[in-house]
């Protein structure tokens, strides 16, 4: 089959319509949040914390702020969009028309991304406003950037699926994302834990996203940039396992 670049245009088209209707409000939030952090943390934080491995406290937390909005925008706008469909019964009509499940995550996901990674760059514009910011790595940090907006737009286009109720759209943000995001170094370093400590965070799979990240920045990481890479591109492709099976058997979208 040919690709449908006129259906995955109009999705895409859609729910980028959807974010200007709000972009006033979308980018103010990440400007306003992104100052209070600086405020609270690089003041009174950093006042008392000089340097974490030789880069000033201030500039360190701007990959943890920028990976934190990341986790929580993609999840939230990809979920939105197909579980909106879903709830109002145009998904059936999604699913009649001549696109492709493939077209349909990538219109979907592809969106989802774009806005979490425009407000990403937000987050990073603002920051350097407070602290100079240093990118050692460019590449690598875009390809970080996009890999991860990416992949958790992915896996916010399964919570959409999975989802009931509009409540559960936020369980898992709310409840698992979020407090392991915080656990996962976004404002420290691991290697400042007791060992004991530093060894359960590495079961926690964000430290591996903000590790890699970071290392694009300064060059300073606390796992392996290959680990890093490795963890994200693992945590990619079992997404998109989870969405190939769920369009293969339907789940949740055709009943």
């Amino acid at each position: 089959m040919r690709f449908n670049r006129h259906g995955v245009w109009a999705i895409y088209h859609f729910e980028l319509a959807r974010f200007r209707r709000t972009v006033w409000q979308s980018l103010m939030t990440p400007v306003i949040t992104t100052s209070l952090y600086f405020i609270v943390f690089g003041a009174a934080i950093g006042s008392r914390m000089s340097e974490v491995n030789g880069v000033p406290y201030g500039a360190f937390i701007v990959p943890g702020l920028i990976m934190l909005s990341l986790f929580t925008e993609s999840i939230f706008n990809a979920s939105f969009g197909i579980y909106f469909p879903k709830f109002t019964g145009t998904i059936y009509e999604i699913l009649s028309a001549p696109v492709s499940p493939a077209e349909i995550v990538l219109a979907y996901v592809g969106a989802a991304a774009t806005k979490s990674m425009l407000i990403g760059s937000v987050i990073l514009l603002t920051a350097n406003f407070f602290v100079p910011v240093q990118i050692l790595h460019p590449f690598w940090m875009v390809a970080f950037l996009i890999l991860t907006a990416v992949t958790f737009s992915l896996f916010g286009f399964i919570i959409g699926v999975w989802a009931k109720g509009f409540e559960q759209l936020q369980v898992i943000p709310m409840l698992i994302v979020t407090p392991l995001t915080f656990l996962g170094g976004a404002f420290y370093s691991i290697d400042m834990l007791p060992p004991a400590w530093r060894t359960f965070s590495l079961f926690n799979p964000i430290v591996y996203l903000i590790s890699g990240f970071r290392w694009s920045f300064y060059g300073e990481s606390d796992v392996a940039i290959e680990v890093s890479l490795l963890a994200t591109l693992g945590f990619f492709g079992l997404c998109l396992l989870v969405v190939g099976w769920i369009f293969k058997s339907g789940y949740r979208l055709k009943n």
